[in-house]
């Protein structure tokens, strides 16, 4: 017998539909991604920690689950709401369907919903809290709601981040550079493609301070992407400020904006965020238009970019800024994931373009 789950929106709007994965209740903040494959990634990438994903693609699970493609040691999503989820997955590579993913995970499910009306709900009043439950009333859910924290009040970084710091394959042999990442909320694409470019990539937990890096002598120091408030992460800023003008850094969505936060630039919450592969970005010297892969819920005031930044890239959607260079420092960032190809993978020049640079202060 197929069991009913509902998702309950903090204004009290609900929608009813069935359960799949576990039968559990999750509350979190209320995002949709326009991603149309991916959807394994969109589960275990670390800056959905605390949120209730619904993708507005309308069938998911269809090529099934494979434990090679995962971003992350677990699935990061509090709950994922569908309009269709597949039983049968046909690919080669396919080990289990995404019921047996998130139940193994106790990460609710619910399917057969309107995701479309749920989409344009979130597009007209801006994301907000929401519980998914197969377990509750509609009644003791608002209930639930009411007594959770706010999903800007929580840090999730700290939630997400490794607890020691590890080296990812071994050693590398591009010209001896070793880069260390500073994990917020890291992706494993992220190691994968600075380890393929020849660099020994070591990984470092998010309350590492500047004195704690730089014992090791990197060469050049990756910020990782992440969940949450930048403005949260006091100790992150306090690290990077430490950093500046000794070393290369580059930042990644939340590295990003924590990077423009340390120089003395302010972020904003945008009304329902940029999540998923199709978003437009155009880079402001070479004037060439970029599709790129985001998943963030704040982004840059561009008036209050100072301390040398400059705003390199803009998004055609809103033109909220997408990427930093500061004009003397070896500094760059993009608030996109230039590591997740959603089809063209023409933004993954950045990482060689960082190794370039690093190289170039050695």
């Amino acid at each position: 017998m197929i069991k009913r789950a509902i998702l309950v929106l903090d204004d009290g709007t609900t929608y009813e539909g069935n359960a799949f994965g576990a039968e559990s209740t999750a509350f979190g903040e209320v995002v949709f991604d326009t991603a149309m494959a991916g959807y394994q990634e969109m589960l275990t990438d670390p800056s959905f920690a605390g949120q209730i994903v619904t993708p507005t693609y309308t069938i998911i699970g269809n090529y099934g689950i494979n434990e090679e493609v995962v971003e992350s040691r677990q699935i990061q999503v509090r709950g994922f709401a569908v309009r269709e989820h597949c039983g049968a997955p046909s690919h080669y590579t396919s080990q289990k369907t995404i019921d047996n993913y998130l139940g193994e995970h106790n990460v609710p499910g619910i399917s057969g919903i309107d995701t479309r009306s749920l989409v344009r709900h979130i597009r007209h009043l801006g994301v907000m809290m929401g519980v998914l439950t197969s377990e509750l009333t509609v009644g003791e859910s608002v209930r639930l709601l009411r007594s959770s924290p706010d999903y800007g009040s929580v840090d999730y970084v700290r939630k997400v981040s490794t607890d020691k710091a590890y080296e990812w394959g071994g050693y590398g042999s591009n010209g001896g550079l070793v880069l260390v990442v500073f994990d917020g909320g890291v992706k494993f694409n992220i190691l994968r493609i600075l380890r393929s470019l020849g660099c020994s990539v070591k990984v470092v937990p998010c309350d590492y301070s500047a004195d704690d890096i730089l014992r090791i002598s990197p060469d050049g120091i990756v910020i990782s992407p992440g969940p949450g408030d930048p403005a949260l992460l006091r100790y992150m800023k306090e690290t990077v400020s430490g950093l500046i003008g000794k070393k290369p850094v580059m930042g990644i969505c939340l590295g990003h904006q924590i990077l423009g936060q340390t120089m003395g630039a302010r972020t904003f919450k945008l009304k329902f965020g940029h999540r998923g592969g199709n978003h437009p970005v155009r880079d402001l010297v070479s004037g060439r238009v970029h599709i790129t892969t985001q998943n963030h819920g704040f982004a840059i005031d561009p008036d209050t970019v100072r301390g040398g930044l400059e705003v390199s890239q803009v998004n055609l959607n809103d033109n909220t800024v997408e990427g930093l260079r500061h004009r003397s420092e070896p500094i760059l960032s993009v608030q996109y994931h230039p590591e997740a190809a959603p089809g063209p993978q023409d933004n993954t020049y950045l990482f060689s373009e960082f190794v370039k640079l690093v190289k170039s202060k050695k």
